[in-house]
């Protein structure tokens, strides 16, 4: 498993409960990302080729922009004969996943697309597992109530291109709502907007007041998403500028001081108000600078 983060310990952990030792390389790894991996019962195998001569099957669930690296450096790992299957879960473009999938397989893994749906797989209801690609048929063990595995058939890059399309629009819809209600902010009309959103978007204003303040948290990993997204929206002939513009703005949420806070240790009593008077002042300090 290749990395335990939030994500990656958790589908770790479900490996394991399906009868698999796990392995991963915490060499160098952050105090957090050991306590997962120990509280997930995720064995610390060593450096990164060591844990992938150890393992059948590689698991890759990292930020995106750290996906072609990684596994560039598990394919220059020497290695003892083995059938591998390298899985790429990461939300990259289907152009980057076919990368990734010709890097590794030069190396000699047989290689599986996947695109990861949902929160981490802790409880029901199911995370998606969606994974396309040959052999996709052998990530059908993973299958419980917490993660379920839907296999699109032999052609890699199908499974990335589910999870391209499904982010663009829930990360998508909540940095245009983050650069609306900002815009809002500054232009003094705050009040009104959300009166007016309470009276005609009432659902759509409840779902985006809620994930508003969490935003920050994971900013500078969703930079790399949305650039990816950009990247899908122009090979398929659309527009690309709606996704670069939401890498902005998560860029813009980056620079808040709420970005230095976890999932587990965030102010979960901060308002939508605050954290749009932070990114307004990131604004702010941009222009200084400039």
């Amino acid at each position: 498993m290749l990395s335990t983060g939030d994500m990656g310990h958790a589908v770790g952990r479900v490996a394991r409960d399906r009868g698999c030792r796990v392995v991963t390389g915490l060499d160098g790894r952050s105090d957090r990302t050991r306590a997962l991996a120990q509280d997930a019962g995720i064995e610390d195998g060593g450096g990164l080729a060591a844990v992938v001569d150890a393992a059948d099957i590689v698991l890759s669930i990292l930020p995106p922009a750290e996906a072609p690296a990684l596994a560039d450096a598990v394919a220059a790992c020497t290695l003892s004969a083995k059938d591998r299957l390298y899985v790429d879960c990461n939300a990259v473009a289907p152009a980057t996943a076919l990368a990734i999938g010709r890097m590794v397989s030069d190396a000699g893994f047989a290689f599986v697309d996947g695109g990861i749906v949902g929160r981490p797989p802790v409880s029901p209801p199911a995370t998606r597992l969606y994974v396309s690609g040959p052999e996709a048929g052998r990530l059908a063990f993973l299958e419980d109530e917490r993660l379920t595995v839907r296999d699109l058939g032999p052609e890699p890059g199908r499974a990335s291109a589910i999870k391209m399309c499904y982010a663009a629009l829930t990360k998508g819809s909540w940095t245009l709502f983050a650069a609306l209600t900002t815009a809002a902010h500054r232009l003094g009309v705050a009040d009104a907007l959300d009166r007016e959103f309470s009276e005609s978007q009432a659902a759509v204003r409840e779902r985006q007041h809620t994930m508003l303040p969490r935003l920050p948290l994971d900013a500078g990993r969703w930079i790399g998403e949305m650039e990816e997204i950009a990247a899908t929206l122009d090979a398929a002939g659309l527009p690309d500028g709606f996704h670069r513009a939401a890498a902005d703005m998560f860029r813009l949420l980056d620079r808040t001081p709420f970005a230095a806070e976890s999932r587990q240790d965030w102010d979960r009593n901060r308002t939508p108000e605050q954290t749009v008077a932070a990114v307004s002042d990131a604004i702010d300090s941009l222009r200084k600078r400039t």
